[in-house]
């Protein structure tokens, strides 16, 4: 079959691949795609950006495409799963209504509310001097209530923090139509990212991950869109799954079904598991991870494509059990000099082929080619992946391949997998 995964970042090459290394597929299609993609093996890019939903289904109608794969969260926002469905077009992504898990978090918190499931306590506002008013106590949590591409979370220490980033989001820095202000109580404890598949009727987790969001090491600093990941995570134990699956997953599940929402796609959910082990949502997505997809797919070994065709056809309680490697996998994202702020692009890129020689998989996340040479085109750059028996031989190999790598202003956080190092 012929496949369309919609996106340019690391996530969306990430799927790519995957999908590519299945006998089932024969060609796949990257719209846009990116630098990675336009060299990977049955692949080849096109130059249809996430929103153009006409270009997205002429490619599908002329290449007769068996299945779309939207990687971002922004064209799911605007309906093209929706958009899709309608033209008789099978798409792996939840419609409009549903991407309002990530794409507002004011509406998920209500949902939420609604579930019973458990969240971080707090209250959405429009008036900003309201927003001050309610916080009592620092450290406390200022989301922007839109999409912000993961930069949209602030942790103020002092109330002095607290209202600047209030302001921050009243004044439109995470977009001028995003100005709805979340406030939450700050949490303790360590955060994990459930990825799970969906068919609106069953819902499946994948194996848990652990990102790092901010730009620093030891988590200090802005908070980026991921700054590296691995996976599986021990901070979610086998206990601790099974309660995910009755207290989150499939609450939050049934109150979509109760909604009248049709879910088919990912629905990602954002914990913090507290010092006493009891699960928190932080945040709902309504896509695959990045960087969490990269090390979670180098270690999947039942085909992408069953389980994605399955979502589609409502047939996912029918499958068998998901088969998973032995060991784990290390993702270190590479970024431009002066990410998540202003950064320059255009950098030639140059050691990939020597860290893939490690046994690594590099993928990109903003590169173009260009007169022959790879060239930086984003923020996050790179995302470097390799896998290992445990977590400690997982993040060796993994930078291992990222001291191959070099381009002007490259920055990384050397502490990936910090938490757990001593385990």
């Amino acid at each position: 079959m012929n496949v369309l995964v919609v996106g340019n970042g690391g996530r969306e090459h990430a799927l790519a691949w995957s999908l590519s290394r299945s006998e089932a597929i024969e060609r796949v299609i990257c719209a846009p795609g990116n630098g990675g993609t336009a060299t990977l093996s049955k692949c080849e890019n096109r130059a249809v950006g996430v929103e153009d939903f006409a270009g997205i289904r002429q490619i599908a109608k002329d290449e007769a495409i068996a299945l779309v794969v939207v990687g971002p969260e922004v064209p799911l926002a605007l309906g093209l799963a929706d958009d899709l469905r309608a033209h008789d077009i099978k798409v792996f992504g939840p419609g409009r209504s549903g991407a309002r898990l990530e794409a507002s978090k004011g509406w998920a918190k209500e949902l939420m509310a609604e579930a019973r499931v458990p969240t971080a306590r707090g209250a959405v506002f429009e008036d900003p001097q309201a927003a001050k008013d309610y916080i009592q106590k620092t450290p406390v949590v200022l989301k922007a209530d839109g999409l912000a591409a993961g930069k949209g979370v602030m942790v103020a220490s002092t109330g002095e923090m607290a209202h600047e980033a209030i302001e921050a989001i009243a004044r439109g820095d995470f977009g001028s139509g995003n100005c709805r202000i979340v406030v939450e109580e700050f949490l303790l404890g360590q955060e994990a990212s459930i990825l799970a598949l969906t068919d609106g009727q069953t819902i499946r987790p994948l194996i848990p991950a652990q990102d790092h969001k901010p730009i620093g090491e030891s988590d200090s600093g802005q908070n980026t869109g991921g700054m590296g990941a691995y996976a599986p995570t021990p901070v979610v134990t086998p206990e601790l799954a099974g309660r995910i699956q009755g207290e989150i997953l499939e609450p939050t599940l049934a109150t979509l079904q109760k909604r009248g929402i049709d879910y088919r796609g990912v629905i990602y959910a954002g914990l913090m598991i507290s010092p006493e082990g009891d699960p928190k949502v932080l945040e709902f997505n309504c896509r695959f991870g990045d960087p969490e997809t990269q090390p979670i797919l180098s270690l999947l070994e039942t085909p992408l494509e069953e389980l994605l065709l399955a979502c589609c056809d409502r047939r996912l309680a029918e499958m068998p059990p998901i088969q998973w490697k032995p060991g784990v996998s290390v993702c270190v994202v590479l970024v431009s000099g002066g990410y998540p702020g202003s950064y320059e692009k255009g950098k030639v890129i140059t050691g990939i082929e020597a860290a893939e020689a490690t046994g690594a998989v590099v993928f990109h996340g903003g590169t173009r080619r260009e007169n022959g040479q790879l060239l930086t085109d984003g923020g996050r750059v790179l995302g470097v992946t390799a896998a290992g028996e445990d977590v400690k031989s997982a993040i060796v190999n993994a930078y291992r391949a990222v001291d191959c790598i070099n381009f002007e202003g490259m920055y990384c956080r050397r502490d990936i997998g910090f938490r757990i190092r001593s385990l």
